[in-house]
């Protein structure tokens, strides 16, 4: 399986309505890029970290509760835009490509048969995607968020920065450096500027951050 990019696509994207315009635009992608789409939990995870506030059932428990509100998204997602397939692990995803429809990730089955990452709140869909990328050999991750990249003391996105960098500045989750292949070309993306993964896939850069282990960061 040939993959451009797996595209995680931040929770955070709903809540400032950007989600289906994202989609949109990734959609039109399709007619020359393969992609794949991994949802964060969005509200859905937001449900799960309240509901463990008032009764933490452990771990675990947690872990598969959050990866379940990834699947919710995806169900969200997959009926936002035409052209989507829902998928739920590689034959779907395969599937999906084959049939030039853009495949958006319900991970739980998958994560469930083979429980590839430890459990806690240290480990969101920023890391699920990560190991989804290396998993099936994907060209690049691209994490969608709500701001430009790793930014500088002036706001503006860093071109490089090392992955610890962006755990320290709260862009991506506490696992990621250790999900991350060092192989894997990695960059941070304005969701709500779709438009800049045209450009990396055209291009080979786009206004964001490239993640490089130790590029100038912790």
């Amino acid at each position: 399986m040939r993959l451009d990019a797996v595209v995680k696509l931040g929770g955070s994207l709903h809540e400032v309505g950007a989600a289906s315009s994202t989609l949109a635009e990734l959609v039109s992608l399709t007619r020359s890029s393969k992609l794949l789409v991994v949802p964060g939990g969005g509200p859905f995870a937001d449900a799960v970290r309240r509901a463990c506030a008032e009764a933490d059932p452990g771990p675990s428990a947690a872990h598969w509760m959050a990866v379940l509100a990834m699947d919710q998204t995806a169900h969200q997602l997959a009926g936002l835009q035409p052209g989507i397939a829902l998928a739920t692990g590689p034959a779907g995803i395969e599937a999906a490509l084959a049939a030039r429809r853009l495949p958006v990730l319900a991970p739980y089955a998958w994560l469930r048969e083979v429980d590839p990452l430890p459990h806690g709140w240290h480990v969101t869909s920023d890391s699920i995607a990560a190991w989804v990328a290396a998993e099936l050999g994907a060209a690049r991750l691209v994490l969608f968020k709500v701001v430009e990249g790793v930014q500088d003391a002036y706001g503006a996105p860093l071109p490089e920065a090392d992955p610890l960098s962006a755990i320290q500045a709260g862009v991506v989750d506490a696992h990621f450096a250790q999900a991350l292949p060092r192989e894997l070309e990695c960059w941070i993306l304005d969701g709500r500027q779709p438009s800049r993964l045209r450009d990396l896939l055209s291009q080979g850069r786009a206004r964001g951050t490239r993640l490089q282990p130790h590029a100038g960061g912790a």
